[in-house]
C-alpha cells in the first residue's frame, strides 16, 4: 500500500469511526507535512451546529493551530470525500500543497454525498445564482477601511 493510500484509509476510518459512533456525517480529513500527521479531524457540523466545520476545515484549523500560524505551505489533505467549495478554497487561502481523496462526487452523488452542487452553482453567473450576492459599495465616516489596513501593514 503506498503512503497515500494509507493516509486515505486513515481519513476514511476517521469517517466512519463518525458514522459509527455519533450517528453523523461521512468525513474525515488528515494533513501531512514532510511525513508527519498534523492533525485529524471529522465533520462536525451537527456537533458543533456550524455548517463550516467540515472534516477539511477542522483539520486546516487543527493544523494551522499545530503550526502556530494559518500558513500550510508544503502541507497535504488526505480527505475522504471530494472537497466542497468551501474546504478547498481555505485549502488554496493556507497554501496547501496537494489534496488526494478517496471518494468522488459520483461516488457520493447516490447518497446525496456530492459536493457538485456547490461546484455548479459557483460557476453560474452572479443574476443566475440560487443565493443573492449583491455589491453595495458602503462607507463608514473617517478613515477608509482597506487604507487602514494598508497603513497597519507599514505598506
Amino acid at each position: 500500500m503506498s503512503t497515500t493510500e494509507t493516509y486515505l484509509i486513515d481519513s476514511i476510518r476517521l469517517a466512519m469511526e463518525n458514522v459509527r459512533e455519533r450517528n453523523t456525517w461521512p468525513f474525515g480529513a488528515v494533513v501531512v507535512k514532510d511525513g508527519q500527521v498534523l492533525a485529524r479531524a471529522v465533520n462536525e457540523v451537527e456537533a458543533t451546529c456550524d455548517s463550516s466545520a467540515h472534516a477539511e476545515m477542522q483539520a486546516v484549523r487543527a493544523a494551522c493551530r499545530a503550526l502556530g500560524k494559518p500558513d500550510l505551505t508544503g502541507c497535504t489533505v488526505y480527505a475522504s470525500g471530494y472537497p466542497c467549495p468551501m474546504c478547498l478554497s481555505a485549502m488554496y487561502l493556507a497554501g496547501v500543497r496537494a489534496v488526494y481523496y478517496a471518494y468522488s462526487n459520483e461516488d457520493g452523488a447516490p447518497y446525496d454525498l456530492s459536493a457538485e452542487r456547490g461546484y455548479v452553482e459557483l460557476a453560474r453567473p452572479l443574476e443566475q445564482r440560487e443565493m443573492k450576492l449583491a455589491y453595495v459599495p458602503a462607507r463608514d465616516e473617517g478613515p477608509d477601511l482597506y487604507e487602514a489596513w494598508r497603513e497597519r501593514q507599514g505598506r
